[in-house]
């Protein structure tokens, strides 16, 4: 489990190099460097231990993203690490598409989220690879069981619970790559959202009320995991459409420029169709702004042609992008605004579902009555307390949504992301009286 693991780090300035060395001196794990994406090649032909790549984005010769797609085929099960400007939005998709990046961070770091992120995929690399031994010594143990079968019982017996602890172990470690997996999916989308801050919160609202929907329909978990991921990363696409357009409504616009931003739900799919576990979604994305009576975009489909979980978002992000916050009847308003347009835009065998989730969804905090609002530090924090307000860190990365009823895991996570990025204010919760 702790046995040495090498990164690697490639970056065409040997001053930045150095300053990395220095940061992960103090570290369990070796650390290699190359000036180029070439060299950091050769290196990794001739050491194939590497578990960690971290590479910048901008090098002569060989861009990050080029290097990363090449490494990726010479150590395939190594986590790839881009680092990247602000401004390189394109470049990280690539990074992620191409070259099966693990993360990505900004430049200039912050020595401790990368402190952080590093030991995070270290350990992640070791749990891969113990999870490997662990896997060949199942096997190796079912054949030892099939060869003293009959013949050495107490051993049979004691080989079987061995077998049971390891398989709980590779089903523990099987979930956390999952919750990664959908904790990845997460940061992507809110880091979609900070580039319109007038949608923020947006995605996770019409993942919440489509997994509303899709559990009140009783839909199979299957369809659920593929409904969530799409929801989320349904406004993907608007990553290649420019600023000027999403400052618009798509009723205001006409010729080239409605074209251009029709376009974004083919863009949406296109970006994650690199990823074969995300193409259902991405089959979902691609028609969340068909219309139910074949007017709309992009294959112009109609009625049950349309896929049910685009049906859904169709209506999730109309609610969403309509709703009158900071109004006591905001529920009751969209969705009187909704109306007309059933059975036109949206499928009218859905709005029963949504009459019900949407309400819930905007409506006053669950078991609020009897609380008082009030702000409180991280340190005032205790279970049971319910937020009262979307939880954003100081940089506007969205941690906890409303209407969150505190536990102790929740807890230690808002104290966490204290540390990484204080709060400028407190915390709005509600409180017992």
């Amino acid at each position: 489990m702790n046995e040495t693991l090498n990164i690697l780090l490639v970056d065409d300035e040997p001053n930045i190099l150095m300053a990395l060395r220095r940061l992960l001196m103090d570290e369990d794990f070796g650390v290699l460097t190359a000036e180029s994406g070439r060299v950091a090649l050769d290196l990794l032909r001739e050491t194939p231990d590497v578990g960690v790549i971290v590479s910048d984005q901008r090098m002569p010769g060989m861009t990050g993203v080029e290097f990363l797609e090449q490494a990726r085929g010479l150590v395939p099960d190594a986590l790839r690490i881009l680092l990247t400007g602000y401004a390189d939005m394109e470049a990280t998709i690539a990074a992620i598409n191409r070259g099966g990046a693990y993360r990505y961070l900004t430049k200039p770091w912050d020595d401790q989220v990368l402190l952080m992120t590093l030991r995070e995929a270290v350990t992640q690399v070791r749990l891969r690879r113990e999870n490997d031994r662990l896997t060949q010594i199942v096997n190796r143990q079912n054949e030892e069981l099939r060869q003293w079968n009959g013949r050495l019982k107490s051993r049979v017996l004691e080989q079987t619970a061995e077998i049971r602890k390891k398989n709980e172990e590779l089903r523990t470690k099987n979930s956390r790559l999952k919750a990664n997996y959908r904790d990845t999916i997460g940061a992507l989308s809110g880091l979609l959202e900070m580039r319109a801050p007038h949608m923020r919160n947006h995605a996770r609202n019409v993942c919440a009320l489509a997994m509303g929907v899709a559990a009140a329909m009783d839909l199979p978990e299957e369809g659920r995991e593929e409904l969530q991921v799409a929801a989320l990363l349904h406004d993907i696409g608007e990553i290649g459409t420019p600023d000027a357009l999403l400052r618009r409504r798509a009723e205001d616009l006409h010729g080239e420029e409605l074209f251009t931003y029709l376009q974004h739900t083919v863009r949406g799919q296109m970006a994650i169709d690199a990823i074969t576990d995300l193409r259902g979604a991405g089959l979902l994305i691609r028609h969340h702004h068909e219309h139910f009576d074949g007017g709309g975009y992009p294959d112009a489909l109609q009625g049950s042609a349309i896929p049910l979980g685009s049906r859904i978002i169709a209506l999730a992000d109309f609610i969403d992008r309509n709703l009158p916050r900071h109004d006591e009847r905001a529920a009751d308003l969209v969705l009187i605004q909704l109306q007309p347009h059933l059975g036109s835009r949206f499928d009218t065998s859905l709005y029963p579902y949504f009459d019900t989730v949407v309400r819930e969804h905007y409506g006053p905090p669950v078991n609020a009555q009897g609380m008082v609002p009030r702000l409180a530090q991280p340190a005032e924090l205790y279970c049971g307390m319910v937020l009262n307000e979307d939880l954003f860190s100081s940089t506007g990365l969205l941690l906890l949504s409303r209407n969150a009823v505190l536990d102790d895991q929740a807890i230690a996570a808002i104290h966490r992301y204290h540390e990484l990025d204080p709060f400028r204010r407190g915390i709005a919760v509600l409180t017992p009286r």
